[in-house]
């Protein structure tokens, strides 16, 4: 069996010596709205930083979504995700594909409505060069999404 890897976050050693995690620059994210279009303090960018003091937060909507790129074909175990209690979702829909934006249903997966890291294994390893997760059955009335981390586990 091939090892397992992070595919959004890499160790790297700062000059204290502890380890901070950085995205990988081998794949490319789209969100469906970003709150009050404020990139720059609530974009995409902060999914994968590792940080919890920055997140993405969605704008208003019942369907919230992130699509992630990656260069090759990937095969994904595991989602990893934390959500900002009260901003989460009941339920959400994972999509896979190999070829342009045809996605496949993979399963569906139930978050706690909390704040803790939540790790999802998913039934069958599903393989593709995107990923997609539709958050749905947004816990918030206005059906904004806090994502603070996310992150996926592969095998090579």
């Amino acid at each position: 069996m091939a090892p397992f890897h992070s595919l959004c976050q890499q160790a790297v050693s700062k000059k204290d010596g502890s380890e901070n995690l950085n995205p990988s620059p081998s794949f490319v994210s789209k969100v469906s709205s970003v709150l009050n279009k404020d990139s720059k303090t609530y974009g995409k960018q902060y999914l994968f930083d590792g940080s919890e003091e920055t997140c993405w937060n969605s704008d208003a909507g019942d369907l919230q979504w992130v699509i992630v790129k990656f260069e090759g074909i990937v095969s994904f175990s595991q989602i990893h995700l934390q959500f900002q209690g009260g901003f989460s979702c009941l339920q959400c829909t994972v999509f896979c594909n190999l070829d342009g934006d045809h996605f496949k249903e993979i399963q569906k997966i139930y978050p706690a409505d909390d704040n803790k890291q939540q790790i999802f294994t998913l039934d069958s390893t599903a393989t593709g060069k995107s990923i997609k997760l539709l958050f749905e059955q947004p816990t918030d009335t206005y059906g904004r999404i806090i994502v603070y981390n996310m992150d996926f586990l592969c095998s090579s």
